[in-house]
């Protein structure tokens, strides 16, 4: 693994909560919908690898456990009531050090359908 790619995942799950197609909703976003999911870590777990959020804002609130945000050579812990924005910026991988599987809910704006042109 190269330190710029970090781990592949493993020991996580994404639940589908919801989700809205955008193009009905607001002008200029066709091909976009709005969704939120639940992701679990399990301890040990590892969403990877390095990824970005170009394209795809979104916000993430920590329900449960602990999350280690590996991001621009920086180490961060977010724990249960703590969220955070995930922007054009965002180039990270996350894990879980802890001993219980880390919960969270991520929502973001996600395209359903290439790019026109």
């Amino acid at each position: 693994m190269g330190e710029d790619e970090g781990p592949a995942t493993t020991g996580v799950t994404v639940q589908a909560l919801a989700a809205v197609d955008l193009g009905p909703e607001i002008d200029g976003m066709a091909g976009r919908q709005l969704r939120m999911r639940m992701v679990t870590i399990e301890p040990g777990g590892v969403f990877g690898p390095v990824h970005d959020h170009r394209d795809r804002p979104g916000v993430v609130f920590i329900l449960q456990g602990t999350v280690t945000d590996h991001r621009d050579g920086c180490v961060t812990e977010y724990g249960p009531g703590v969220g955070w924005p995930e922007d054009r910026q965002t180039r990270h991988w996350l894990e879980n050090r802890g001993s219980v599987p880390v919960v969270e809910i991520s929502i973001d704006i996600v395209r359903t359908e290439p790019p026109a042109g």
